[in-house]
């Protein structure tokens, strides 16, 4: 059904041109015998066609032409002057104003349903254009979160891969990414950053794929020689992650490489200090810190959850970013609620 707006200070045109518009068929006259009333439903409403009379008060129809062309959406929308037969230079004014066409009065009776016709026509033209463009845009959208689906399933499992020469589970890569999202928000970064920390931080250890058995598995505490060898991994992501053209993989390269330094300095492997780590970096320090603390190993007991915040605020302005200790506590039910979603022995993808 098309909407045809009919704007004219007479009734007795008003009555005239609907009667011509629902001989049209398929067609919704809607009436106005005031302009500035006209433009107020045009600012809630879009018509398929405007048919506006030339001669009105308050506000003539060249002026109406101007204002609802000024509305946002309403540039393309056909619209139909009907003025005098003797006023060409109002018809000029009006095509180069902003009319589709005109018509002149005494109306026409066939000439009306022609012009009206073809206007109807190209606004169905400009409705399938919309739709058609929506339709693509959505099939993209669609098709763009199935290859953005398939990289996250293809990052999970390279970070699984790096987990399972690890003492570590899968289920810790899922919760600290997650406190790492809890944190991000808490800090303030955006909707965007805090879904791409999310998908990033499971590569943090990506680069334990490179460390020898011995020194990864080894049940006792390493000497300073092993202890240099493992501090390789953050490198050996980094390399492995940094000349990706996606933007989680490229994300997940600055954590690997940033996430063992401390905010003091005394971190590994270039001793960056403050904000010179990057902000992922610092998020992710706090969350894999957590849950490497609250989760038991076969090395060692989970620490209680009092005394892994404690740790955490011990090590404000040394070890972590105060601001993230402050997101991560400001989170805690959050906090809690992950832990509860992802155990040790349930590993479901993020």
């Amino acid at each position: 059904m098309n909407t045809v707006l009919i704007i004219d200070d007479s009734d007795i045109n008003l009555t005239l041109i609907k009667a011509l518009v629902l001989k049209l068929g398929e067609c919704s006259p809607v009436l106005f015998d005031n302009p500035l009333e006209a433009l107020d439903w045009c600012r809630e409403n879009v018509p398929d066609l405007v048919i506006v009379d030339y001669m009105m008060p308050d506000m003539d129809g060249l002026k109406f032409i101007s204002a609802f062309r000024a509305l946002h959406g309403r540039n393309e929308i056909p619209v139909l002057m009907v003025t005098a037969n003797d006023q060409k230079d109002v018809r000029y004014d009006a095509l180069l104003g902003g009319a589709n066409d005109f018509l002149t009065k005494p109306i026409d009776r066939v000439e009306f349903s022609a012009r009206a016709r073809n206007m109807l026509s190209l606004r169905q033209g400009q409705k399938f254009l919309a739709d058609r463009a929506d339709h693509l845009a959505e099939m993209v959208e669609i098709r763009t979160q199935e290859i953005r689906d398939r990289e996250r399933e293809l990052i999970f499992r390279i970070s699984r891969a790096a987990e399972f020469r690890d003492p570590e589970t899968g289920a810790h890569i899922q919760r600290m990414a997650h406190y790492s999202q809890v944190i991000a928000a808490g800090y303030g970064l955006d909707a965007q950053a805090q879904k791409l920390i999310l998908e990033a931080a499971p590569m943090h250890d990506v680069g334990k794929i490179g460390i020898p058995d011995y020194i990864l598995l080894k049940p006792g505490k390493l000497t300073p020689e092993e202890f240099e060898v493992m501090k390789g991994h953050a490198r050996l992501g980094y390399e492995l992650l940094k000349d990706s053209a996606s933007e989680i993989i490229q994300a997940g390269a600055q954590v690997a490489i940033s996430h063992h330094e401390k905010y003091d300095g005394t971190g590994y492997p270039h001793g960056l200090k403050g904000h010179q780590i990057p902000a992922f970096g610092r998020i992710v320090a706090v969350a894999d810190v957590f849950d490497a603390l609250t989760s038991e190993r076969p090395y060692k007991k989970a620490w209680p959850l009092d005394e892994a915040c404690k740790f955490l605020e011990d090590g404000r302005g040394k070890h972590f970013d105060p601001l993230c200790v402050e997101a991560f506590l400001a989170g805690w039910e959050e906090i809690l609620d992950i832990r509860q979603r992802f155990r040790d022995e349930d590993v479901p993808m993020i």
